[in-house]
């Protein structure tokens, strides 16, 4: 078995709303909810769901922008919340991040050579001549020519700007990349280019990738786990390509239903989920999802199910409680 890189046990953030005159707490935002997961060396998980379901908040996590309001974060088995000051800038070298947006996550008044530079001169003394030679090298990695590294970032397409955000990540020679919607705000048509950039880095360098998107089928391309969150609860866990093929939880069924298929002439069972993920201020009783699922039972309104291990993966859903896998329409 592969040794985790990252391991996250009952990871919890509830953000307080404050109301009244007095600016007391007024209610409870419960984005993230008991989430537990690991990262392996060397592959990638995929956090999958809608927006609202915590995949961003959970990504502000790991990368310590947020403050869990419980759980645990392991990386590389070390507790982030034991660390000191030099351990927690050990843990920003050793983890870093592609953002969605590639043109906002760019300083627009640096040139791409200082932009991919900056992580260096933060973290480490570099003289100059190393500093330039690092930049160029990693221009190289990126697909990008020498010569971009005196240009601007909005003197790019969205896909190159993407690839000097991967170059910005590259430069402290991380372990971990989280990738929070890396490709959703690109053309098409240069989804592909980028999401192979980063197979092939990952191939190379052993890099691990948490890759959260809405996109089923670049997480199914690029990760070998996949985790389904929501509204802030992981519902269904396991091998990405037995849950692309055979998903178990109605909502995760639902996920796969409304994506494209591979084929114009694949037939699926369509499976209608009505409505919009509730608020994560006031969420369901019971299980989350029961208002919105096909398949709900009485119990579903009251009692939250169990995560149960079915098949090799992690299922939160009653019409497993038995055991067996019932009989629910399939996608595939």
């Amino acid at each position: 078995m592969r040794q985790p890189v990252l391991e996250v046990e009952g990871l919890t953030k509830h953000f307080p709303i404050r109301g009244g005159f007095f600016g007391g707490s007024a209610a409870t935002v419960r984005a993230v909810d008991g989430v537990s997961f690991s990262v392996e060396r060397g592959r990638s998980l995929g956090l999958v769901g809608e927006s609202g379901c915590g995949k961003t908040t959970t990504a502000k996590l790991i990368l310590k922008l947020e403050e869990p309001t419980s759980g645990v974060i392991r990386f590389e088995g070390r507790e982030l919340n034991g660390l000191d000051a030099a351990g927690v800038r050990g843990y920003r070298r050793g983890v870093q991040a592609v953002f969605q947006d590639p043109f906002a996550s760019l300083n627009p008044r640096m040139r791409v050579d200082a932009i991919i530079a900056e992580p260096l001169v933060t973290h480490e003394k570099l003289p100059s001549a190393e500093v330039r030679k690092r930049v160029e090298k990693l221009l190289d990695v990126v697909g990008l020519a020498r010569r971009s590294a005196t240009l601007f970032p909005h003197e790019f397409s969205g896909g190159q700007r993407q690839r000097i955000a991967i170059a910005r990540a590259l430069s402290l020679e991380p372990k971990l990349i989280v990738l929070d919607e890396p490709v959703s705000a690109l053309d098409v048509s240069i989804r592909a280019q980028i999401l192979n950039l980063l197979t092939d880095l990952q191939t190379q360098l052993g890099l691990s990738y948490l890759f959260i998107a809405h996109d089923l089928a670049a997480v199914a391309h690029m990760s070998q786990q996949v985790a389904v969150m929501y509204l802030g609860k992981i519902v269904e866990l396991g091998d990405a390509a037995e849950i692309s093929m055979d998903p178990k939880h109605p909502y995760t069924q639902a996920l796969f239903a409304a994506a494209l298929p591979a084929h114009p002439d694949e037939a699926r069972d369509e499976i209608v989920v009505a409505g919009e993920v509730p608020s994560p201020i006031a969420p369901p009783p019971g299980c989350h999802f029961h208002p919105r699922c096909p398949f709900a039972m009485p119990r579903c309104s009251s009692e939250p199910p169990k995560l149960l291990t079915v098949g090799g993966r992690t299922i939160a859903c009653h019409l497993y409680d038995g055991g067996s896998s019932p009989d629910i329409p399939s996608v595939r």
